[in-house]
């Protein structure tokens, strides 16, 4: 694999006519395309961050005692996973993660990353920027007998369909991968926005919760963000935890290439992480949002397929090709994600972000009721 195998456009360019067709709508552009959070990040956040804002010497790549503290604490008490500060890991956000963790495992050419059938692309990216294949498989029976399986990446819960993978299904990921001698890592980034019970994140199982892992975190990985959770994604604040031999040999290699979150972000997250009321309130925004847009879908004869939990909503129109959903939506002034760019399984959906300004929202809902 070489260079010239990254050079190909990246998708979200192949957007740009649709966004110029919406940008004619004399209501302007409603664009609920991509994740990008736009409220405030929580005024304590940002006052935890320039407190911090003198830091002249290093960070360190494994975090502070006290965001390591936090971190802990967090996993317990959100997760239901017991960890230890020598189980975690912050990270530069969770994309650049996703992205390296197969090269920084030491992953190559003969080695098989599974990813899920309809999923975000980086998980895919990243195999390949290793050198290793890709296999996108839902089901263990699909990959357990597959030769070379190393790593097999878990989305729950999913972007772009907003499944919840069960506790079970989990457990049987754990056992499949350990008989073939394969790691595991979730990438749990949404879990905090579970629509069928609005606060109890024990909803979306963690891959590392005591239930599932029974305390055994051996091959395991989970990685987390608070992009979405607190409006950090400025901040490029994230963590993996799990297995300590595996985030042992990653921090080393990370300290190697200098892979350390600033300072100042770290206290923002050390704030962020105990605080668990300006997560609360940010869930039921989205929520409300989610109230107003679903049933305007449905209305135009949308079918909303999973969209249990995360910032998204999974839509088809039965009958309809995604992109000329796509197109529609432009017709009316919405920009909306066709979901072909997930894998071949996701071509008839298009996927709809929550995170557009509610007054945005509001124009969303209005122009599909009128249409």
């Amino acid at each position: 694999m070489g260079f010239a195998d990254f050079t190909e456009d990246y998708p979200w360019d192949s957007l740009i006519p649709y966004r110029e067709q919406a940008a004619a709508h004399p209501g302007g552009t409603v664009d609920l395309s991509i994740g990008t959070p736009v409220d405030p990040t929580p005024a304590p956040v940002q006052e935890a961050l320039r407190a911090a804002a003198n830091a002249p010497g290093y960070p360190t790549v494994a975090g502070t005692d006290e965001l390591r503290a936090a971190l802990v604490d967090w996993w317990a008490r959100r997760r239901q996973a017991t960890v230890g500060p020598d189980q975690i890991l912050p990270t530069i956000g969770s994309k650049e993660l996703v992205g390296l963790l197969p090269s920084l495992l030491g992953l190559g050419p003969g080695d098989v990353v599974v990813v899920p059938t309809t999923a975000y692309p980086t998980y895919a990216v990243g195999a390949r920027l290793a050198g290793a294949a890709v296999l996108a498989a839902d089901d263990v029976a699909a990959w357990e007998g597959v030769a070379g399986v190393r790593l097999v990446w878990v989305n729950s819960p999913s972007n772009p369909t907003g499944a919840v993978t069960p506790a079970g299904e989990l457990r049987r990921v754990i056992a499949a991968a350990r008989r073939v001698g394969a790691a595991v890592a979730a990438d749990e980034c949404y879990a905090e926005l579970p629509w069928a019970d609005p606060w109890v994140a024990a909803g979306v199982p963690s891959l590392l919760s005591d239930d599932v892992a029974d305390g055994d975190h051996t091959g395991l990985l989970a990685a987390y963000s608070l992009s979405k959770q607190s409006n950090l994604a400025g901040y490029r604040a994230a963590f993996l935890a799990g297995d300590g031999d595996l985030i042992g040999r990653l921090t080393l290699l990370r300290r190697h290439l200098g892979m350390m979150i600033p300072a100042p972000v770290q206290a923002a997250m050390t704030y962020a992480l105990g605080d668990d009321g300006h997560v609360r309130g940010q869930r039921e925004v989205y929520g409300r949002r989610r109230a107003a847009l679903l049933p305007a879908l449905t209305e135009a004869g949308f079918t909303i397929d999973h969209s249990e939990a995360g910032l998204y909503l999974w839509a088809r129109r039965p009958g309809q090709d995604g992109w000329a959903a796509v197109a529609d939506f432009a017709r009316l002034g919405i920009v909306v994600g066709p979901g072909s760019f997930y894998g071949e399984g996701g071509a008839g959906h298009v996927r709809l972000s929550l995170t557009a300004p509610d007054e945005r929202v509001a124009a969303a809902v209005e122009r599909l009721r009128g249409a």
